[in-house]
């Protein structure tokens, strides 16, 4: 049994789930939990998708391997285990980088299927999912399965951001991004209101392969919003090395209390805007620095505090988001409880091939927040209330605590999912959202319950 850590990056929760290596779908007698398990790659899911605290994690990391890779047509095979740390560092030499990275190098290559991981360039290459070509699901009903958008095309679809809940990813192909060089040539353009960024992201979106905005959640009045555009495009020239440099600091221990909050929260953000020059200001970085940016510091979830970190990402249609953003921001604001580090992005209008993928035409906005207790939750409940009003979504795999009814409201091929779901395979979060809703129309695993509760209307406010 591994003695690596399985609690989720938010640190929302602790160690409890038993985690066994994945060498070999365990037979149900092997499993705790009277034959509960959840694949697990390398825990960086922020809530409880990832947790099945009263069952067994099947460990995907191990010695995963890059199986194959046509440095001609840009193909890679890899055991879902591997990190895109790995992937880079193994095919930048040729040329080809990652086509859709999040903020992190050390996610594993199943949990980037799983979750239909999105990056800075969903305008322009969508999200991870459509770019996997193929791969090998083991089910415990089933045996392994060959899956690709041809054959087994329900099933495909739902194993990409179907959470690991459809089976265990052995293995997968995807297609990488030719590019000149691993060097970005970087555009930062300062904005001075949140009006300012809905005006130019739709022009950096045309002329860039990457963009993202970072905003000062604690600006007021005529500055409400104001931050960073942050556009990036490979540059014609540079190193083509794929390995990032190691972190400058670890984070070693948990703070009593966070620093991120309060005054010290307030200096920093007005440091980082003034950071950046006014108007436009152009430099060539290095691939982590663009990318990457938090992963130069260890453990940076610990400076959260003893509580964890709950981070909100949601995402509001075009024709709602100017104000839904203002609204969300506002209510953060309003409950004293500023973000350390905003996000604002937009989604181009690449449908996404996973059943209940996360992105979608429009904005999306993320939060942070250290947990304060009560009055963080409540203030997160109102948060989900207004992305729900405002006909948006709250992601899954960033959450540890929202209702069922949110999670239905933003999903509604859930009933899908839960119908391709492996008998043998449950999460904590499908337990507390899709399994407890009615006409879920399956027992949960090892625990035998169903819900029986009437359904109940949402109706919310933005105010």
């Amino acid at each position: 049994m591994s003695e690596r850590s399985t609690q989720p990056w938010g640190r929302r929760s602790a160690d409890g789930a038993a985690i066994v290596p994945a060498g070999a779908f365990p037979h149900a007698s092997q499993l705790r939990g009277a034959g509960s398990a959840l694949p697990f790659g390398n825990g960086r899911s922020y809530g409880d998708s990832c947790q099945n605290r009263a069952g067994t994690l099947l460990d995907s990391r191990g010695d995963a391997r890059i199986l194959a890779f046509d440095a001609q047509a840009g193909l890679l095979t890899a055991q879902a285990g591997v990190l895109l740390s790995e992937i880079t560092a193994h095919v930048a030499p040729s040329g080809w980088f990652l086509p859709v990275t999040p903020g992190t190098q050390f996610v594993t290559l199943g949990g980037a299927i799983a979750n239909d991981i999105h990056g800075k360039n969903h305008h322009r290459r969508g999200t991870f999912g459509a770019w996997v070509e193929a791969l090998t699901l083991e089910r415990s009903d089933r045996g392994l399965v060959e899956c690709s958008p041809a054959a087994e095309a329900p099933l495909f679809r739902a194993t990409i951001s179907g959470m690991g809940l459809t089976g265990l990813i052995r293995s997968a192909t995807i297609r990488l991004l030719k590019v000149a060089s691993l060097a970005i040539a970087e555009t930062t353009t300062r904005f001075d209101r949140l009006e300012d960024y809905f005006e130019l992201a739709a022009e950096a979106d045309e002329r860039h392969e990457y963009a993202v905005a970072w905003i000062d959640s604690l600006s007021r009045g005529s500055a409400l919003g104001r931050g960073h555009l942050i556009a990036g495009d490979h540059a014609a020239t540079g190193p083509r090395e794929g390995v990032a440099r190691p972190p400058l600091a670890s984070v070693p221990f948990v703070p009593p209390v966070s620093p991120l909050k309060g005054l010290a929260l307030r200096a920093f953000n007005e440091a980082y805007f003034r950071k950046a020059p006014r108007g436009v200001s152009r430099r060539t970085v290095p691939f982590d620095a663009f990318f990457y940016p938090l992963d130069r510091v260890g453990r940076w979830n610990r400076l959260y505090g003893p509580g964890g970190l709950h981070q909100h990402q949601s995402v509001l249609p075009f024709a709602t988001a100017r104000e839904g953003v203002r609204a969300l921001l506002d209510c953060a604001r309003a409950h004293g409880q500023g973000s350390f580090l905003t996000v604002l992005k937009r989604f181009g209008e690449t449908a996404s091939p996973g059943l209940t993928s996360f992105p979608r035409p429009g904005y999306t906005l993320t939060l942070d927040f250290p947990h304060r207790g009560a009055k963080t939750l409540a203030m997160l409940a109102e948060l989900d209330a207004i992305t729900v009003a405002a006909g948006g979504a709250v992601n899954p795999y960033k959450d540890a605590r929202m209702s069922k009814e949110t999670f239905a409201a933003g999903f509604a091929q859930w009933r899908r999912l839960e119908a391709l779901r492996d008998p043998a395979i449950v999460s904590d979060f499908w337990k507390r959202t899709a399994l407890a809703l009615p006409q879920a129309g399956a027992d949960i695993v090892n625990e035998g319950l169903q819900s029986t509760a009437p359904r109940s209307s949402l109706v919310y406010s933005a105010a």
